[in-house]
């Protein structure tokens, strides 16, 4: 490809072999569309002797292809190159879908020359070969040569021109994939700060006010968090609200319950693991820590961790750095740590189950969530929304009566918030009306943990009352069969009896 008549064709092949290595090479370093085309033609233009060369590629929003790099073409220049499919040369070949070559565009009227770059067109041949993958054409690869009347072989050209096209459709469709999985993840991203964010976590009352006021606080700082509170309370969703809020939004959140791994794996888990380090290990693997740089972990049930990797979990905490299990290898990361517990670490520490140099570091901001049976102001709200989440997307208009919800502001809810919810879906998707009586709710909820209200004087009478109802629609779901009725209530027929006549109730005959 050389102007050199004299140049050895085993060293000009070497060089064209060595352009396609290198625009392969190019290629395969990164997602950069306009910067590793733009090396792809400097590359052609260094190995392969050519004066100028474009990538054209194409939109079909507008239906115009425009140059996205370009060898040897001044910014000016580049901003002029715009062609519609058919027009001039390069609008042909994508048209077409076929090379074309032109030995001289000064003698050709079809060669527009809009970017103005060629003002002597005399001597200088043009090649173009469309960009395509799977007969789909998506732009157009342009190049200048001068070529001498003893020496210039064409087809050599296109052929090297026309690998190099098809390594470049290749990547573009790489790239399409690439830049669409990123736009679904930023969607995914913005979904989850506004469903994770502050408003979407219930609650009215004065306590839960407490909590928000201190996620607003201490999100937008490094320091770590310790959440406290009862199973159920919701402490996994502050957690989210903490990250969605803060700086590291667009980095990662991690998530890791540290009693629902067996000891022996939980150091991998958390630090990964080198090739060979262990029966089992066949390849290296990421630990929790470093899939979480940048961005936030979650230790779940922190007070289950186990004393031998507590230290390891201190170091961590002080110095941001950790060795993989089989490596001696160092590792840094930039995690913020946010940890939440059950359990009370005060007498974990005293028990000398858990270090207290630990528990010190962990407890910087210590956030406090409230059982629902402290928040019973927020109950009638939660209930409104799980019962539209789960009516959307059961198709159904289900919705309580008076009676049953007195029942659910009356009981102790010890599994809190997630206690409520999965209640709630099971009424919506079981319940056989659209109004939910007192009498249809779960035994369990009324007659077995009737919650305790110092505000009532007639405790006894209360219990009671909820008692006969539930006895009622049970005689009344078996057709006043005593027998059914006490195994829907879980009871003996014997105590059923006994209710029945305690009561005064009646027996009917439907």
């Amino acid at each position: 490809m050389s102007n050199n008549n004299k140049t050895d064709p085993i060293v000009q092949k070497n060089r064209e072999l060595t352009a396609i290595l290198e625009v392969s090479r190019v290629l395969t370093t990164s997602f950069a569309l306009e910067k590793n085309l733009l090396l792809v033609m400097s590359t052609l233009g260094s190995l392969l002797e050519m004066q100028r060369g474009c990538v054209f590629l194409h939109d079909p929003l507008s239906g115009e292809m425009r140059i996205v790099a370009a060898h040897g073409l001044a910014k000016h220049n580049i901003e002029k190159g715009k062609y519609r499919i058919g027009e001039g040369i390069v609008g042909r070949v994508l048209e077409k879908k076929k090379p074309m070559v032109i030995p001289n565009i000064g003698e050709e009227p079809l060669f527009l020359n809009k970017t103005g770059s060629r003002p002597a067109k005399d001597g200088i041949s043009f090649l173009c070969v469309p960009i395509m993958l799977k007969n789909e054409g998506l732009g157009v690869l342009s190049v200048d040569r001068i070529y001498s009347e003893e020496q210039g072989n064409v087809e050599d050209d296109l052929r090297v021109l026309t690998i190099v096209a098809s390594l470049i459709a290749q990547f573009i469709k790489l790239w399409e994939s690439y830049e669409k999985i990123e736009k679904e993840k930023e969607s995914l991203k913005r979904e989850l700060k506004g469903k994770y964010s502050i408003e979407n976590i219930i609650g009215l009352s004065d306590r839960m006010q407490e909590v928000f006021e201190s996620i607003h606080r201490v999100a937008p700082s490094k320091a770590t968090v310790l959440l406290r509170g009862e199973s159920g309370t919701g402490k996994e969703l502050v957690a989210k609200a903490v990250h969605y809020m803060s700086p590291r939004s667009k980095g990662p959140f991690i998530k890791f319950n540290c009693a629902s791994i067996p000891e022996g794996l939980l150091e991998s888990e958390l630090f990964g693991h080198e090739k060979g380090a262990f029966t089992g290990a066949i390849a290296a693997r990421k630990g929790k820590f470093e899939l979480a740089d940048k961005g936030t972990i979650f230790l779940d049930e922190i007070g289950d961790l186990p004393l031998t990797l507590q230290p390891k979990i201190l170091r961590v905490l002080q110095e941001r750095e950790f060795e993989r299990i089989g490596s001696e290898k160092t590792m840094k990361v930039d995690v913020r740590i946010i940890a939440a517990t059950s359990r009370n670490l005060e007498t974990l520490v005293s028990q000398g189950k858990f270090r207290e140099d630990l528990y010190f570091r962990l407890n910087v901001i210590p956030l406090f969530l409230p059982p629902l049976s402290e928040r019973e102001e927020d109950i009638p709200v939660l209930i409104d929304f799980f019962l539209v989440k789960f009516n959307e997307e059961n198709n159904r208009s289900v919705c309580l009566d008076k009676g049953a919800l007195q029942v659910f502001l009356n009981y102790n809810w010890p599994g809190n918030v997630r206690e409520l919810e999965n209640t709630i879906e099971r009424l919506v998707i079981m319940s056989g009306s659209e109004r939910v009586k007192a009498s249809e709710l779960p035994v369990n909820l009324s007659i077995r943990r009737a919650k305790v209200s110092m505000k009532s004087e007639s405790l006894t009478a209360n219990v009671e009352d909820i008692e006969k109802e539930n006895i009622i629609g049970a005689l009344e779901k078996t057709g006043w069969i005593q027998a059914k009725a006490a195994r829907l209530l879980g009871i003996t027929p014997r105590q059923i009896g006994y209710k029945i006549k305690k009561y005064g109730i009646e027996e009917k005959v439907l």
